[in-house]
């Protein structure tokens, strides 16, 4: 197995990092995580927005830290320890943190997709064992986008995801997307969980086509080019609340949700006009 210890560095991190007050979080977690998994710590990436673009103040920040074997019981309480610290801190960013601890062995086959790493989701205190991170989208956006606080290039040793798996995915995943959301949020009910299914339909048909993954304004945008211009008053109208805060007492926009359950049977009537060409 490569050696991967020199390329760790103590450099701060670096990158598209616009806020100087995330810089200073994300120096401070690299630093901790490597005073508590010392040469077991391989490297620590930027994943999600501030990877493939578009990241703003309504963002989290996701990373990926990849370890040399699966953390040990002692380094997990540690971690967890740290992580429960953090979001006790002032600030924005201390509040939205999202990530994964991922072993070495896993990144490097597609084989171990789906697995459980320990992970933190944003604003949460208590860290738990997810598949969340381990996603074709964002092995994808790690080996492709990941942005480099510590360690090697990704693509050393990560495992590339090939387009028609990203494919095939979202013609998997999309007829399905409106009924996922309902699990966990009433679009019909809150003006963010309107706006996120809108953005998500146009991400994942971009995927779909294209077999990349796209931030969600440069979906939006895309969308706009390539849908019919009935679909464009929706579409801008989402792209013009991109900014609006996480509010659940906030209605969505009166005769939104129509148009987002017709955006999504246009949407699907794509796919499945398109999906027996995929190679």
């Amino acid at each position: 197995m490569t050696d991967y210890r020199a390329d760790v560095t103590d450099n701060p991190a670096t990158g598209p990092i616009p806020y100087p007050e995330l810089r200073a979080v994300l120096d401070d977690l690299v630093s901790s995580a490597r005073a508590i998994l010392a040469d077991d710590l391989i490297g620590f990436y930027l994943v999600g927005s501030f990877a493939v673009g578009d990241a703003d103040l309504q963002s989290d920040c996701d990373f990926i830290a990849v370890t040399r074997r699966p953390v040990t019981s002692g380094q997990e309480n540690h971690l967890r320890v740290l992580h429960s610290d953090i979001p006790t801190r002032n600030g924005l960013w201390t509040k939205n943190l999202e990530g994964s601890y991922a072993p070495l062995d896993d990144l490097g086959t597609l084989d171990a997709l789906g697995r459980q790493w320990l992970y933190i989701d944003r604003g949460w205190r208590k860290m738990q064992w997810s598949t969340h991170c381990n996603s074709l989208e964002q092995r994808w956006a790690l080996r492709e986008r990941g942005v480099v606080l510590a360690g090697p290039s990704p693509a050393t040793f990560a495992a590339p995801v090939p387009a028609t798996l990203l494919r095939a995915a979202m013609a998997e995943r999309l007829p399905r997307l409106l009924d996922d959301l309902a699990t966990w949020i009433d679009i019909g009910k809150i003006a963010w969980g309107q706006r996120y299914a809108v953005e998500s339909l146009c991400r994942m048909f971009w995927t779909f086509a294209d077999g990349q993954v796209h931030s969600k304004a440069a979906s939006l945008d895309w969308a706009m080019q390539t849908f019919d211009q009935q679909w464009t008053p929706l579409l801008r109208q989402v792209r013009a609340d991109r900014s609006l805060a996480w509010n659940p007492s906030e209605p969505p926009r009166e005769g939104s949700i129509h148009l987002t359950h017709a955006f999504s049977a246009e949407v699907l009537c794509r796919v499945r006009r398109e999906a027996p060409n995929l190679q």
